[in-house]
């Protein structure tokens, strides 16, 4: 079985120097050099154990009782602000939502912020509100803070908003990217790149129709009623910017351990494929917003993928790979010709930007 070293991930933007003395658009990417924006700026003063956890959420425990909350927070952009499938409300909510859910918590509230450009028409900032409140309602969670900003025309896309998400995590269960083990399985919620793709298409970067929607959802009650089952789930991660391939990445080093994953076995939509190879893309490294990496012991297996399929946004979760030890934390692309091919994080921005 041959590796090599080279990675198909399309065309990004710029070439990812280790060294930069202004930000640039691969900073955004959640690949390579955001890590290196993170650990070179951020880290040095903010370093602390729950951010060196590297989860998607921190856990903060309670002196009192020793409950555990999952919180985070996330900045959303997107042009345009509304695309097939969804947009940037339901795109805020459902994002730090999710960001919650994968320590296993239930989610309960949400703060929103938002940078509103002058001219904004105040139509489709209500359609955006009234979606968030829609998105909020089907996760369950409520809004219950929030701030207001304007800037000058010219000075933002219309509409930013940031969102920070709370929830509470059930006590039995310990779940994050450093716990995947030798001899687990790693599972897919469903089909790769299909909000980055639907977002292109909305741009008319795509240059034909396509009927191809963005996967954007909350999975909170999904991942509930699958922990609910099997608490013995080690790793959840919703592969968002950078898409699987530079997700199961992440968790390679957390854990220190090989993913291999087979190509054959990754679900990705025949549109989607299509739209990927015209492009120049890889559907790997493109971004999910509806979708949930899921890694568990192998006995649960077929108990996980049943739960799975019952639920609204599992219909198409499928296993995907494996876990093994390792002299080193890599990810492997097992080849529909047999061979390995390894699989490298996002290098920079991919073009053009979706997100």
């Amino acid at each position: 079985m041959s590796e090599s070293t080279v990675t198909m991930q399309g065309p990004v933007c710029p070439v990812p120097l280790h060294h930069h003395d202004q930000i640039v658009m691969g900073h955004g990417s959640g690949g390579r050099m955001t890590e290196e924006l993170i650990r070179e700026v951020f880290a040095p003063y903010f370093n602390n154990p729950a951010l060196q956890e590297g989860n998607d959420f921190a856990q903060l425990s309670a002196p009192q009782n020793g409950s555990r909350l999952s919180v985070s927070t996330d900045s959303h952009i997107v042009f345009p602000l509304t695309f097939p499938g969804g947009d940037i409300g339901r795109l805020a909510v459902c994002g730090t939502v999710n960001d919650v859910a994968m320590a296993g918590a239930d989610p309960v509230a949400l703060t929103a912020g938002f940078i509103l450009e002058e001219g904004l028409s105040i139509a489709v900032l209500s359609e955006v509100v009234k979606s968030m409140a829609a998105s909020a309602a089907e996760a369950g969670v409520k809004i219950v803070a929030g701030d207001t900003k304007v800037v000058e025309r010219g000075k933002a896309d219309g509409l930013f908003i940031n969102t920070s998400g709370f929830g509470w995590i059930p006590n039995h269960l310990q779940i994050g990217g450093q716990y995947a083990k030798p001899g687990d399985a790693v599972l897919i919620s469903g089909s790769m790149g299909d909000h980055g793709i639907a977002v292109l298409a909305a741009r008319g970067d795509l240059g034909f129709e396509t009927q191809i929607q963005s996967d954007v959802a909350p999975l909170n009650h999904l991942i509930h009623n699958l922990t609910s089952a099997i608490p013995q789930v080690h790793v959840l991660r919703d592969p968002t910017r950078g898409g699987l391939a530079t997700t199961l990445n992440e968790i390679a080093r957390q854990s220190n351990v090989t993913i291999t994953i087979d190509e054959g076995t990754v679900p990705i939509k025949p549109a989607v494929a299509s739209a990927c190879e015209m492009l120049g893309f890889d559907p790997l490294y493109v971004a999910n917003e509806g979708k949930v990496i899921i890694i568990l012991p192998e006995e649960y297996v077929d108990q996980a993928l049943t739960i799975l399929h019952d639920q609204k946004y599992g219909k198409e979760a499928v296993r995907i790979g494996s876990v093994t030890e390792s002299a080193r934390p890599r990810v492997l692309l097992k080849t529909r010709l047999g061979s390995n091919r390894l699989l490298d994080v996002l290098a920079g921005e991919m073009l053009p930007r979706i997100c």
